[in-house]
Formats: structure tokens, sequence, C-alpha cells
């Protein structure tokens, strides 16, 4: 037929690019047209059997005279022909404006596989779980009122808890029309954040639908207006809440059933593939068909489907087909079946009296069919595959449970097809985990009746934690499942490789794998619209990385966490002892080309490497659940929480951005909170607890990854602060006046007597008082290795008493006696090496360093050789000599990084960047002022020097309590300066050009306009402003000339007086926007940023506190210029002597495996603690309540409708009983009153008191 002619009513975007992405769809997708015109008899040849008219027929169909003469029967696949789709895009429906639905003409022999990709890659439409396919109530059949609450509160409530979709014709008639109504009604109510949205797919025959040539355009339509005038007369148009269309074009027009070949197909296809993300469920997509009323001609397709083994749900009471099956079910009795000569050999057929049954039914059900006999041999067909058909009284059973219905005729279809040797409960787990359904698995499957081994859990665990279902994965762990025999490292692998391509993990593994491969080698690509139709046949569905490994998620770990620890799982390749990353790839590129043996291998640490799994990709449930299992408990969420901000950083889209960051909040409150419970537990184990190295985590602790992960809350806890004290206190007593510090700095000898009190002594009181308190384990050493640094240096200094033949561990050793020493040499060691004694040395030489810089400045600055330097300024170079040898010993000789890492760490700081240019400076200034030419600048670059030394007070005040605070207001001040600046220099650029051209219209002089153009304005805004220079009526005693030739050599060009009132006007305006709105603006940002920050200054303070005790802690103890004394010992010792350093990490203790996981065990019992807690505060929330109130008052519903059903059936045995005792009282009095007989005894009595009729006559 002319369809290509019809009239484009689709609106399209020839650049647009839904367009040009969908291109293919009509090189593809065919539709169909009759290209023979069969004469319809009862026509009389104006119409032709497939419903279109003659003159809407080509001339060659027309022209085929023989071809019609011989043809009785039009047939779709003889007589039509498929052309290019003109048919396809989006359809926008008059009055819904919010989204779009999409649809495709195609034909009815379309391959599935081409549609089901087209609906899943490029319409975006999520995979199903469950497809519902509603069959019957089409047309204007009149759905009932009970049916359509099934409908409304049974099926589409259901698929929305699975994850289902909804296949029905989609058009505003019968069933459809109420399946989209309660879409619409679903959709309404439901929350925007539900995880699951009712998906309803319309299936119609393209020639039935009203108004189809709207949707016409050879291009596609994006969309196409599609409007409705009489919705009650134009049943057959397509309804609005449908989310896509497939109108199956078989030729015909105007008749039903058309698309019934290509929907059993669609269906069968869909039934093959595989749930979950790259089909990685555990089983296929169930599909159950639904029947809904229906008409005879309804047979076939039920008929077709079950011989497909597809399981059928019947409607009983909905009329029509479904009675029919109903009645022939349920009250037909299965007769011994004998040998039919009609069937293949071996093939049982029905009885003759089964036969006579089925034809009686037939005959009651549709008494106006002829066609009796195909009608009976069909319900012969169905009735032998009875075994995939389940009846549901609707109107009988509340349809809340519609989806316990559901699960019922899907299990047990799939119990008559399993095999013997599956688990009877198997089909049922899968299908719950494949609906998410964790309420049916808990209460059917998890009740404790049955006994699940550990091979049955193993696929549908694999299943729960690709498609992010961590309420299984509770269930499961809780019943058989072990994790640790579960989780390999091949596993975990496989776990990487079905991360979906939209996230931003898949991206960096990509880039991970492609320097791995190396640049020339093809990589899997991620899965994109295809610009060629010739790539979906072969490939409709991409499919998830195949070669992700262990390697490429240790350098994604790498990247996200830096410097902070150790790269994970390179032990497990066994690249472990390869500090070069070059070196290292090259080692891990060659042992992945083999054999892959560590794959069989257990993960040495299952839950924390699930937890880095489900935070890398933001899933918030599943990685607390994971966090609730996995050890080192603050550690571990302190590592979440970096992982997340490290990728909030690189995330691009603002939404999944915020979600990560809040998700880091979360587990920095969570670390806290934990902390919180152990340090209110056991003070010393809770610092244990801060500075023990972690194997988990690759050697760090809780501290740095704390410091690493910005988490100033956890910070600021008052146990954190604690332990920084007592390190920054050393032996001596944290409440110690600065004055008895500063008296014994000077007066060094104090120091032995009772001035200052120190830790021994406290020690030995404590000892005195308690010693009948019990005696703790001899093997704790809590709180007793960690805080005495005098110690470590003894350990350190005693480094060379090393024993022969032992091997010398970089770590504190397990349990350390210090060796005892004299008293006048321990007390002097404890308090010169105390961090806030080197602190009190560094300021105050830094003080008299920078007295010296400016003396040689202002009064000591000699010339060049001969005549200078002076002395002052040779010590001067002296101490700034020994400054960068203490610079170059904190970047290139502490730690265990290599070089590469501590120059990235150091230059990280913002104080060492000060450092550097301050270094530089004075380097600059001293080679300069070396040299008479250079002499001025060299001093020049000096004072600069200085004031940048000087500006590195700051950071030594930082660790005052009152002034850090105000520090951190004034760095974020100095943010809002920057902003302030642009605006203000944007204005005084535009006033400043404007006004110097005004006033003097010729004025060669660079530097003078410069001045006039840019200072003098910024001087404005102080109030020195030139009146008798701008204003050309006041006197201005300057000489100035109009002379061109004077002008250019530099002579003062005279102002011009014709546009001075312009002049005038703009100081005005300029001076009323730069002093009353930018400086005001400026005011209230500053005034803004100290609101905002004075609330969190203290955290912040308190978080940088931490980066200035780790560095005066890990600096020697004497102070430039005497410094240089600490390095030559510390040269001697380490590289001449071959001294190891005890204290090569900041903060780590190192613990045996006894005590490491005594202290875990420690922490777990705190964890639960909390956790037990939060649950009860949780449960006694008004929300909880609430949820448990609404939970019992379905039940009691629930019970309330069961008791109404009772009721309804009593009454009705009432109304039995009491025409069964009308009936007997009848009789009796009936033989009372003949007198035939006369009965040995008198009628009984009734108990309700109605006399017998023999009394009453």
């Amino acid at each position: 037929m002319k369809d290509t002619n019809a009239e484009v009513g689709g609106k399209t975007d020839q650049s647009g690019k839904p367009e040009k992405q969908q291109t293919w769809i009509k090189k593809i997708i065919k539709k169909r047209v009759c290209t023979t015109f069969v004469e319809d008899s009862f026509s009389n040849g104006a119409l032709c059997q497939c419903g279109g008219a003659r003159e809407a027929h080509s001339s060659v169909a027309l022209g085929d005279y023989f071809s019609t003469a011989i043809v009785n029967h039009w047939d779709s696949a003889q007589h039509s022909s498929e052309y290019p789709t003109d048919a396809f895009g989006e359809v926008k429906f008059g009055g819904a404006s919010k989204r779009h639905s999409y649809f495709v003409r195609l034909s009815w022999d379309t391959k599935p596989l081409v549609v089901y990709s087209l609906m899943t890659n490029h319409w975006k439409l999520p995979k199903p779980n469950l497809v519902v396919s509603v069959v019957g109530g089409e047309g204007r059949t009149k759905v009932k009122t009970w049916v359509r609450e099934v409908i409304r509160q049974g099926l589409v409530k259901a698929s929305q808890r699975a994850g289902a979709w909804i296949l029905t014709t989609g058009l505003r008639e019968g069933v459809g029309k109420c399946v989209g109504e309660a879409v619409r009604d679903h959709a309404t109510a439901a929350s925007s954040d539900s995880l699951n949205k009712v998906l309803a797919v319309g299936i119609a025959p393209w020639g039935l639908v009203h108004q189809r040539e709207k949707l016409v355009n050879p291009q596609g339509s994006f969309p196409a207006e599609y409007f409705v005038q009489n919705p009650v007369r134009d049943s057959c148009s397509l309804d609005k809440n449908y989310q896509a269309f497939l109108l199956v074009d078989d030729g015909s027009v105007g008749r039903r059933g058309g698309d019934m070949i290509f929907r059993t197909k669609l269906e069968d296809y869909i039934s093959h593939q595989p749930t979950g993300i790259w089909g990685s469920g555990t089983i296929d997509i169930p599909v159950l068909c639904m029947l809904i009323s229906g008409d005879a001609s309804l047979l076939e397709r039920v008929d077709l489907s079950l011989k497909n083994s597809k399981p059928w749900l019947v409607l009983a009471g909905s009329g029509g087909l479904a009675d029919f099956l109903t009645d022939l079910l349920e009250n037909v009795s299965s007769a011994p079946v004998l040998q039919s000569s009609s069937e293949g050999d071996g093939e049982p057929g029905p009885s003759v009296d089964l036969k006579e049954k089925v034809s009686e039914r037939v005959k009651k059900h549709f008494p106006m069919e002829s066609d009796t006999d195909k009608l009976i041999e069909r319900a012969l067909s169905i009735y032998q595959n009875r075994d995939l058909i389940l009846i549901h009284h609707g109107e009988q059973e509340s349809p809340t449970d519609f989806d316990t219905v559901l699960l019922k005729a899907l299990v047990g279809a799939s119990k008559h097809r399993a095999s013997v040797e599956d688990s009877p409960y198997s089909e049922e787990l899968k299908l719950a985990v494949a609906w998410n359904r964790v309420d049916i698995a808990k209460s059917e499957l998890f009740n404790g009746d049955i006994n699940w081994e550990y091979d049955d859990l193993i696929d549908s665990m694999t299943d729960v934690l690709i498609n992010d279902k961590p309420q299984f994965v509770q269930l499961f762990t809780e019943n058989g499942l072990n994790i640790a025999q579960y989780l390999t490292y091949g596993r975990l692998e496989q776990l990487y490789s079905s991360i979906p391509d939209s996230t931003l993990l898949y991206q960096l593994l990509q880039r991970r794998l492609v320097v791995r491969l190396g640049t020339t080698t093809t990589v899997p690509a991620a899965p994109s619209e295809p610009n060629s139709p010739s790539k979906y046949p072969d490939n409709p569905v991409s499919g998830p990385m195949t070669d992700i490994t262990l390697f490429e998620v240790s350098g994604v770990l790498d990247l996200l966490w830096g410097d902070i620890c150790q790269p994970l799982y390179y032990d497990v390749l066994g690249i472990a002892d390869i500090s070069s990353k070059r070196k290292a790839l090259k080692r891990a590129s060659k042992l992945l080309r083999e054999d892959r043996r560590y794959q069989n291998r257990r993960c040495s640490f299952p839950w924390a490497s699930l937890f880095i799994w489900a935070v890398l990709q933001n899933r918030s449930e599943m990685a607390t659940f994971f966090w609730e299992m996995a050890g080192e408990t603050v550690l571990t969420a302190l590592s979440g929480c970096k992982i997340l901000r490290e990728l909030s950083k690189l995330e691009s889209e603002n939404e999944m951005k915020l979600s990560m960051k809040e998700l880091a909040l979360t587990f920095e409150n969570r670390a806290h909170d934990i902390f919180s419970s152990c340090y209110r537990s056991n003070e010393n184990r809770s610092f244990d607890l801060l500075i023990m190295k972690s194997p988990v985590w690759g050697g760090t602790t809780c501290l740095q990854m704390g410091m690493s992960a910005d988490a100033r809350t956890f910070f600021s806890h008052d146990g954190v602060q604690s332990l920084l004290s007592q390190i920054w206190w050393g032996d001596m007593q944290r409440d110690t006046e600065v004055w008895k510090l500063l008296l014994t700095f000077f007066c060094p000898f104090l120091c032995y007597t009772d001035l200052i009190s120190f830790r021994e002594t406290i020690n030995q009181e404590e000892e005195q008082n308690g010693e009948d308190k019990p005696s703790q384990d001899a093997h704790s050493h809590y709180g007793t290795t960690v805080f005495s640094y005098s110690e470590i240096k003894d350990m350190e200094a005693d480094g060379e008493a090393h024993i022969p033949g032992t091997p010398i561990s970089r770590d504190v050793p397990e349990i350390y006696t210090p060796p005892k020493r004299p008293f006048i040499l321990s007390r002097w060691r404890q308090f010169w090496f105390a961090p806030v004694t080197a602190f009190m040395g560094n300021v105050l030489m830094y003080f008299l360093f920078l007295l010296l810089y400016a003396y040689v400045l202002l009064v000591d600055f000699k010339p060049p050789p001969p005549s200078g330097p002076a002395i002052t300024e040779y010590i001067l170079y002296f101490w700034v000599f020994t400054m960068v040898c203490e610079e170059i010993r904190e970047t290139f000789f502490s730690g265990v990084m290599n070089w590469r890492q501590r120059l990235r760490v150091y230059i990280q700081d913002v104080w060492n960047k000060f450092d550097l240019l301050a270094i530089s400076l004075f380097i600059l200034g001293l080679v300069g002022r070396m040299f008479w030419w250079t002499l001025e600048f060299g001093r020049e670059v000096l004072c600069v020097g200085f004031m940048v030394f000087t500006l590195r007070l700051i950071h030594i005040f930082a660790i005052h309590k009152e002034l850090g605070p105000k520090i951190i207001i004034v760095g974020k001040m100095v943010k809002d300066v920057f902003f302030f600046l642009f605006f203000l220099g944007v204005w005084i650029m535009a006033y400043g050009v404007t006004n110097q051209a005004l006033l003097y219209s010729y004025d060669p002089e660079l530097d003078r306009i410069l001045r006039r153009v840019f200072y003098r304005p910024y001087l404005h805004i102080y109030g020195q402003i030139p009146v008798e220079e701008v204003d050309v009526k006041k006197d201005w005693d300057v000489e100035c000339t109009t002379n061109l030739t004077l002008i250019e050599g530099g002579a003062e060009p005279c102002r011009t007086s014709l546009s001075n009132w312009l002049v005038v006007i703009l100081l005005v305006v300029y001076l009323l926007v730069t002093n009353i709105l930018l400086i005001n603006l400026l005011i209230a940002m500053f005034s803004n940023t100290f609101t905002e920050v004075q609330a969190n200054s203290e955290s912040y303070w308190k978080f940088q506190r931490y980066n200035l005790i780790v560095q005066y802690h890990s600096r020697p103890s004497l102070a430039p210029p005497f410094i240089i004394l600490s390095h030559i010992n510390l040269f001697i010792k380490r590289k001449i002597r071959k001294v190891p350093s005890v204290k090569v990490q900041h903060f780590v203790l190192q613990l045996n495996r006894k005590d490491a996981n005594r202290l875990m065990t420690w922490e777990t019992i705190q964890k639960e603690d909390f956790l037990s807690a939060q649950n009860k505060i949780q449960k006694s929330s008004d929300s909880e309540r609430l949820k448990r109130m609404s939970v019992k008052m379905d039940g009691v519903a629930k019970h309330m409708s069961e008791n109404r059903d009772f009721d309804q059936r009593l009454r009705v045995l009432e109304n039995e009983m009491e025409n069964c005792s009308n009936a007997l009282r009848w009789i009796v009095d009936t033989l009372a009153q003949s007198g035939t007989f006369k009965p040995p005894r008198p009628p009984p009595t009734f108990r309700d008191g109605v006399p017998s009729s023999s009394s009453s006559s």
C-alpha cells in the first residue's frame, strides 16, 4: 500500500542527535505493503482481503490479474513485500509533555534479536527481571471491576517489585487501557528514587492503530505529534501511558491477530536471555503469559506458547476463554490415555471420554463457533500441557499477594522443565533473586526448614553481588555461605570485569588495561551507539570487560590512594619486591600472559576486598554491609572515605559526585563514632589503634589514612588530639606551662629539678598508688612503646649493637625495654628529644635568623668582593645552607618511599613551596649581589626573599590554639580577595582607559599611561583623588604643552576641556561602584567566609596540627644552624656505619599476630556494641514505628479481608442449610398429611422454636 506517500505528521530535526543515532533503523527494520490485490467477495471489489481499499494499492498489485484469479485467500507472507520502515522514533502525546514514548513500525517476521537490542541498547529501557504478557480483553469488552483491581493492586505492584515488563496491545481499549491507567497511577504514587519502575510495552498491529499516518516519517520522528480527538470513539488509538510501542505490520488494515506470531517469537527470545548486568544472572528472564477473558481465536495463541514451554496464568471468572480453560482444567478429570493412530509412534493420545467432555465444554462456552473440531484439538493440546497453567481466582483472593501467585506459576513451570539433579528449591531461589524479593526468600526458603549447602548458593551469590542486592548477600552469609571459601582472586577479577560501562571505574580500569596491553593492542571498547547497522546482528549486546586483572585494580587504587600505602595485590601477583613501576608493569605483563595460577587461591582479606569493590562503584548499602563485616573498622571506613573523595574529583556528573561526597562523609562519621566508642572503653588501646600498621591496607595507619582522606571530623576527636598532644609533649606532662619550658630551655640544668614533671615520675607514682590493682597481661604493651621518643632515640642509637645473624626490622619491635641509662643522660634526652622542645628551639632560632637577615639588609650590607660581604652576611649564608640541608634531608632521606614519592609528597605541602621559593630567591639574590652590575638586583631579590621568610612564621604559629584557627580563616579570605581583585581589575581597567583617553588626547609616554590607567584609579579607592587634575575648572600648577614635538620628547601634555564633564561623571560612577558596591561586596564575602569557617575553624586547626607535629617529630633536636651537627651524625650512622633507622615511618606501631588479633577483636566488640546501640535508636524512632505499624495494619487488613471471605462463605452455607431445613419441613409435613403410614415416634422439636407443621395443623 502507498503508506510512504502519506502525510508526514511528525517533526524531524535533521541535525538532532537522536536522528543521527537511529538512522540505521530504516536500513535493518522493514515494513510490509500488500503487493497482490485479492478481492474481498463481500465488498463488491472495493476492498482487498488485506482490508485496504483498491485505491490504496499500487498499480503492480492491481495489474496482476492472473495471480488474483487463482488466489482465494490472502496471505501476508505471499501477498505482501518488505520495504524500509517509515515510522520510527519518539511520539509525543497531546497533553502529556513530561516524556516521550518510543515506537517503531516493523514487519511480523523481524528478528526478535534486533528488536530486543533496539529496546535495551538504544531506547535504554532497563533489562527486565520478568516479562508478563497480558493476553485477551481486547476490543470494546467491558472489564470487570475486580479485574481492574487485580491489575492495579496486583499485577502492576508485583511488576514494580520484580522490575518487570508488562506486554499488552498498548491501545486505549479493554485490558490494555486498564494496564496503562494502572501504570500511570503507580508512577504518580511511587517515589522518584524508586529503583524499579513499571515498564509497559505495547505490541499492536500497525493496521489497527487509529491515526497511524501521524507517525509516518521516512527520516524518523523526534518526536511525532499524536493527538486523539475522541478517545471513546477512537478506541484503537495508542495509549499515552506506555513507554514503548512495537507496531507489527503484516500488510493488513483493520485486522487483529497480525502481531501474534511476532509477539510469541519475542517472548521466546527474551525467555532465553540471562538476567542481571552483562547477563550475570543465574537464571534466564522469566516470561509469564496472563490470560484475561479472550475469545476462541486465542486458543491458538495459548497452544503455541505452551508448546514453547511458556507458563500461563489464567484469571478465572474474567469471562470468555479464561472461564473455558478454568472449567476445562478444574472440572475435567484426567482419564486414562489411549494410543491414537493419528499421533506419531509412541505418543499417547487423548481418550474418547476426554474428547467428549472437552467437546461439551467447547459447545457450552463457544456456541457461536462453527469450526468446533479445530477448537477441540487445540483444547486437547492445551490440556496435555496443563502443568504449565495456573488458575487464579482473583475475585476471591486478595490482590496484594499477586507477586506470590506469579512466583508459584513460574516455579511450577520451572519444576516441570527442571532436571532431577537440580535442587527442588534452587529455581525458586533464582526467581526470588532475580526479582530482588528478599522477603519471599526469608519466609519461604530460609525459614529453617531447608538445609542449604554451599554449592547451592555460589551462583546466586555472584548474581546478587554483581546486580547490587546487599540484602541477599547478608541472607546468604547468614545461611551457610562461607565468604572466605567463596571469594577467590579469580572471582574477584570476575566481579571487576562485570562493572557497567557507564561508571567512572570502568573508564579507569580501561585506561590501566591499555597501559598493560600497550596502545597498539586492541582493547575491548566501551559499548556505544553503533554508527553502522552491520554491528547490530553480530553484536547486539555489548559484553563485559574480559581481561581485567588484579594489576589493573591495583593501578586504580594506586591512583586514588597515592603514596599513602603500598600497592594492593602486588604480593598476589608476585611483584611486591619491585619498587619501580615500569619494571613492575613489565613483570606483571609477562606473568599475566602465562597461566594465572593465583586465581584459584582464596582471597586473604575477602570482606575488605569486597568493600573496595563496592566503594569504587559507589554502592552505598553494599559498601556499608561489607564495612560492618570487615575487620579494622576505623581504618576501613577512612579508606572508603579516601577512595570516594578522590573519585568525586574525577567524576563529571554532579549527581554522582554529590552522592560520592555524601557517602564519604558517612564513612568518616562512622570512623569517628567507632573510634569514640573505643576511646571511651580504653584510652591506651585506642591510641594503639590509631598508629598500628595494617597488613590489610598496605601498611598504612589510621592517622595516615585520615590525613590523606582529609577527615577533619575524625581528627577533631578528643582521642586523636590527646594522642597528638602526648606525642607533642613526649615524656613531659601535657599541662606544663610555657614559661617553665622557656626557662628550662635557656637554663637546661633545670630539667633535673622538679620544675617539669616527666612521665617516669608520673608512672612511678601510679605504680605506687596501684599496687593492689590486678596486674595486666604481661604481653600487653598498650601505651608503653609509642610515646617515649627518648626510647626510640635510644633504640636508634643502639642499633649498632644489633646481634649479628638476626634480621633488622624497620618497625618498632613487639616488646622493647630500653636500656637503663644514668639519670643525668636519660633526663637530658627526655627533655631535648621532645617535639615541643625541638619546636621551641626552631622558633627561637628562626627569630634570630630573621633578625640577622634584617640586620644584614639594613645595616651591614657590604659591596661585592673583595670589599664584602661582611662576617654577619657569611653567617647568614651558612645559616641558610643548614636550612637547605634540612630540606634535603626531609625530602629525600626520611620514610621508606622512593625518592619520586618523597618529592611528590614534599611538593604537595603549601609551606614547603614557601620554603622552596624563599631559598630560591635567597640563592638568586646571593648570586646577584656578588657582582657590581647586578648588585642592586641582588639586593632587591634578597629583600623579597626576606618577606617570604617572614611570612613563613605563619605556619610556625599554626600550633597555637588561638592563632591557629584565625590563620585558617585568613587563608580562606585570601581566596575571596582573588575573586574580588578580578572584578576590581575589570572595573579599574574600564575606568582608567576611558579616563586617560578623555583627559589627554595624545600622550605617548608608556610609563605615564600605565600609572594613570591602573595605579591612579587604584589610589582613588583610598581617597587620593587629584581633583585639580581631573576637573579642568581647577588650577593645576603643572607645566604642560600642546606641542606634539615636546610631548613626544617627554613633556607633560595639557588636558582636554571639551569632554571634561564626562570625566567628572565617570569619576562619580567609579567611586560609587568601587567604594560602595565592590568594597561592601568584599566585606560581605569576608563575613560569609568568617561565619562559615568560624564554626569549623577548630576542626580545621586540629586537622592541620597533625602536619606540624609530624614535621617536628621527625626533625633532629637541634635547630639551624646547629642542626648541621645532627646531619653529620646521621650521615656517619646511616652511610658509613650502616646503622638502620628504627623510626623510618611516622607514628607506626608493628604488632605481632597475637597482639594484633587481640586488638582487632577488641575493636570488633566495640563496633558491634555501637551498631546494636544504633539499631535500638533507629527502631525507637518515629519512622520505624510507623513502618512497623504499617506492616501490622497491612496484616490486620489482610486478616479482615480473609474474615470477610469466611463470613461470606458462612452466609452462603447458612442459606443452603436454611433451604435444606425448609425442604425437610416440607417433606415431613407432606408425609404427615398423607396418612400413608404412622410414624413410630413423634417428630423432633426444632431448637429455633419453629413449630412443626403437624402440630400446627
